[in-house]
């Protein structure tokens, strides 16, 4: 028996000892199950209570059954495919862990026969172990370490040619759920399906996807398919067949969390649905990548985020976690402050070129024209027709015309009075 029972594990339980007749009891109330074994499918907080067995006069002690709404600390699933295998199959199923793969241990129980499966470590955070089902009808696969657990996974085997395939995880509400009428071998040409032996109208596809599921979509799941082998034969006869009936069973299961941003770059994780008593005390925050999930070193519930990205979180409660939250979608922001700033002093910069541009000219004029300026009240050295009488005498080397010279003499003044002041 599992350490911890979580919402959505398939539970058996066993009664063992000789004698008939067999009688089981929930809460003390006789039930009209007589085998030697009960199994308890997609388990919830519903099934919580006190389960006996009586065998050949013997009742058993009481086993109270406690379901934790929470996910386990790692997680199991097959690497292709859902829940059901054809008879003499087999299967990977990959164990994620947040931490460390080395030390865990996986199990396999077949009817009521129960066995370790050694996992090959693939990396850290990776292990695969491979699933079969032998003879039995179906098999649960689950990996422990220490107090700690996954996910159950539950393989069914099948010995039609059409198998109607529902996931191996759990079916929750407000979740999409795939259902898949494979063909062993081959590729289904046309598929029809049935819930509880009613046909859904409009599916003629080999995948039928419920959107928002809901409780009313639990019932007794089939499919009818129309295939060919042409892969071996191009000439091979066309062939119909049905599907075993597969339970689909949609339950709440664990409470989300949520990842809200509280400033531009600052993300929180919170749960809202998780109770008092799941003892969420940290979180553990992944930055999704194309095709994996990074956890990053925070566990606090609000983080600093530094690039880009998609983020997501999820509570770490004790005996287990929250469900992953949704999303989040961070784009770095401008910073507008920065560019305003950047802009200044650009602009400061460029004031202080143009003024050394206008220095550079009139110390160059100044050299050519060996002319010394001693500060009065208005131009030093004289007024302005002084200034223009000592140009026009700088000039007389050059053959310019008249009016070249004066041009010159007035572009001269102008300058000076741009670098002193205008005094007329």
């Amino acid at each position: 028996m599992f350490p911890d029972v979580f919402a959505g594990d398939e539970v058996t339980l066993i009664c063992k000892g000789r004698g008939e007749p067999i009688k089981w009891f929930i809460n003390g109330c006789p039930q009209s199950h007589q085998g030697s074994s009960m199994l308890l499918t997609v388990v919830t907080l519903k099934d919580n209570g006190k389960y006996e067995c009586e065998r050949g006069g013997s009742k058993s002690d009481p086993y109270t059954l406690t379901v934790e709404e929470l996910e386990p600390h790692a997680q199991l699933s097959p690497s292709i495919g859902g829940a059901v295998m054809s008879k003499g199959g087999g299967r990977n199923l990959v164990l994620y862990v947040d931490d460390d793969a080395y030390g865990w241990k996986c199990f396999v129980l077949r009817g009521e026969s129960g066995f370790m499966i050694k996992p090959d470590v693939l990396n850290k955070t990776m292990a695969v172990i491979y699933a079969e089902l032998k003879e039995a009808k179906r098999a649960t696969f689950w990996c422990e370490n220490g107090t700690r657990r996954s996910n159950a996974v539950t393989l069914k085997m099948t010995e039609l040619k059409v198998m109607l395939d529902p996931p191996a995880a759990p079916a929750l509400l407000g979740e999409s759920v795939t259902l898949r009428c494979r063909v062993w071998g081959g590729k289904a040409e046309t598929a029809k399906f049935y819930k509880d032996n009613k046909p859904i109208t409009d599916i003629t596809e080999d995948t039928f996807i419920i959107t928002n599921a809901t409780q009313a979509d639990t019932g007794q799941y089939r499919c009818h398919a129309t295939y060919r082998y042409s892969h071996i034969s191009a000439d091979a006869a066309r062939q119909e067949g049905d599907s075993d009936a597969q339970e689909l069973k949609i339950i709440g299961g664990p409470p989300a969390a949520t990842v809200e941003s509280t400033s531009h770059n600052n993300l929180k994780c919170f749960c809202r649905d998780c109770p008092p008593s799941a003892n969420c005390k940290s979180s553990y925050w992944y930055h999704i990548l194309p095709k994996d999930r990074r956890r990053l070193p925070e566990n606090t519930h609000i983080i600093t985020v530094k690039e880009g990205g998609l983020y997501s979180c999820r509570m770490v409660c004790g005996k287990g976690f929250s469900r992953f939250s949704n999303v989040y979608s961070y784009t770095e922001s401008v910073n507008v402050l920065a560019i305003i700033m950047a802009v200044i002093l650009l602009t400061v910069l460029v004031v202080l070129l143009v003024v050394l541009i206008v220095v550079l000219i009139v110390l160059k004029c100044r050299k050519r024209g060996g002319i010394s300026f001693q500060a009065t009240d208005r131009w030093t050295g004289g007024d302005s027709d002084q200034i223009c009488s000592i140009v026009m005498n700088e000039r007389l080397e050059h053959e310019d015309s008249e009016d070249e010279k004066n041009l010159f003499c007035i572009r001269y003044y102008r300058l000076q009075s741009s670098v002193y002041g205008d005094v007329m």
